[in-house]
C-alpha cells in the first residue's frame, strides 16, 4: 500500500495531547499556586489547538 503510515506516525500527536491533558489534570490535583498555573497552561493546549484548527484557513 502506497502512502501507508505506521501506528507511531498516526498516534504521535493525539498521544502527546492526551499526555499533556493528563499532566494538566494531575497538576491541578497536586498543589496550589504554581501547580494551578501549570494546570491552566497544560489544559489550554487542547483548547488552543481546537481553536487554531477550527479557524485556520484552508
Amino acid at each position: 500500500m502506497k502512502g501507508a503510515k505506521s501506528n507511531a506516525a498516526i498516534f504521535r500527536w493525539p498521544l502527546l495531547i492526551a499526555v499533556l491533558t493528563a499532566a494538566g489534570l494531575l497538576s491541578a490535583l497536586v498543589g496550589d499556586e504554581a501547580w494551578d498555573a501549570l494546570s491552566w497552561a497544560l489544559l489550554a493546549v487542547p483548547v488552543g489547538l481546537c481553536g487554531h484548527f477550527s479557524f485556520a484557513r484552508r
